[in-house]
Parts: structure tokens; sequence; C-alpha cells
């Protein structure tokens, strides 16, 4: 059952996401300040939250987003286990949140790149932007997640 991954739409506990970022890279993209309480908002809140699975039920990747469902889809979060890399997930978790967001032909896709991530989204067909705007005035304290 292990070849078997599904996608779907699904409400993670702060707890499982944890789990999950430390068999990802995106372990390290939050700040430590209030982690645990923020990731709780976080995987409450968010407008998209999709979820693959691998035959046995464990998670190999997470998808957030957040959408108007008309215009935009903003990628906060896209992971895949380590383990399950190079397998397609990343690339149809991106495929089912456009999808839900609105489609392509509604939808513009906006997302922050790690540098080590920038040459999947350009496979994407995904471009660097310019014109995006920044306001960020939070504490920062980098760790990761292990």
């Amino acid at each position: 059952m292990e070849h078997e991954i599904t996608i779907a739409s699904e409400r993670l506990s702060a707890e499982e996401y944890i789990d999950f970022l430390k068999r990802t890279d995106l372990g390290s993209q939050y700040p430590k300040e209030r982690f645990e309480e923020r990731i709780a908002k976080l995987v409450k809140n968010v407008s998209i939250s999709l979820v693959a699975r691998n035959g046995d039920g464990k998670v190999i990747g997470v998808l957030f987003g957040v959408t108007d469902f008309a215009y935009w889809l903003y990628v906060t979060d896209l992971g895949v286990d380590r383990g399950y890399t190079g397998r397609g997930v990343g690339r149809r978790l991106m495929k089912t949140a456009l999808e839900t967001a609105g489609g392509e032909k509604d939808i513009a896709v906006y997302l922050i790149a790690n540098e080590n991530a920038v040459p999947f989204y350009e496979k994407l067909g995904m471009v660097r932007a310019d014109e995006v705007m920044k306001y960020n005035h939070i504490e920062w304290t980098e760790f990761t997640v292990e």
C-alpha cells in the first residue's frame, strides 16, 4: 500500500503538523516565538489545507494556502516528507490547490520560496516576481523543528 498516495482537503492538528515538519525541510521556516501557539492558529485558520498520505495513512505532504477563491492564492507552506521527494507529490499538491482555489484561468499563485526549492517551482512554470511588497516587524528567532 506504500505506493498509494492520496491527496485530500483535511485539517491537521498542530501536533500532526509539527511531527510532519520534523520530516521535511519546512521545519526551519518558522520563528521560535510562540511556535506551538501560532502553528495551532495556522492549521485551524488557513483557507486551503491539503494533506497527502501514503497507503498506510502517514502524512507525507502538506500544502497550506490563503485565497480569495476569485483572483489569487498565496501558498504559505508546501512540504514533502524527505522520503517521498521526487515522486510528484509536491506537483500534485500545487495542482490540487490551484484547482481548489478556482483554476489556472482565474487564479494567480504567489509564494516565498526557499532558495533550494526555486528549481522545483521553476519546473512548475513559476517565475521570480519583483512587485511584491513586504511589511515584517515580528520577532524572529531562527530554529529548526526537531
